[in-house]
């Protein structure tokens, strides 16, 4: 099994903040000869009649040199992740989990957010200080 992130928790806490159940604590699928980890799964029930909602969140903190490193390795894991995730548990919503103070500078450059819109990445804003989430970008 890959290491955390070094914010893993922090996300993690920030979920149970908001009412998420977390479900695993790295979500282990095996596709197309495969093995992929993601960081966490979480289910939250949305009312007593309802089905819940289940999500898988690959958490990134950006702490590398080069954001733009960063953001190429998060954009090849969450593709891929994305994928397996379609194909292995199709009711399960994949989200990026990034700091807010990466979100307010390299997330906010043009092609960054082509691509963020282009990939239809979903994105979780986190404050690792707060250990909270901040937003929720679909």
């Amino acid at each position: 099994m890959p290491a955390k992130d070094i914010f893993h928790d922090t996300v993690r806490i920030g979920l149970e903040k908001e009412g998420w159940i977390i479900t695993n604590d790295s979500l282990y699928l095996d596709f197309g000869g495969v093995e992929v980890y993601i960081d966490l799964a979480a289910e939250k029930i949305i009312a007593a009649e309802r089905e819940g909602t289940k999500i898988a969140v690959e958490v990134k903190s950006f702490i590398g040199s080069s954001a733009i490193s960063e953001f190429h390795k998060a954009l090849g894991q969450f593709i891929n992740y994305k994928i397996a995730l379609s194909q292995k548990q199709p009711e399960r919503t994949m989200y990026l989990a990034v700091p807010i103070a990466t979100y307010e500078t390299f997330f906010k450059l043009e092609l960054i957010q082509l691509v963020i819109k282009t990939q239809g990445i979903r994105l979780i804003v986190y404050n690792p200080s707060k250990q909270e989430i901040e937003q929720w970008i679909s």
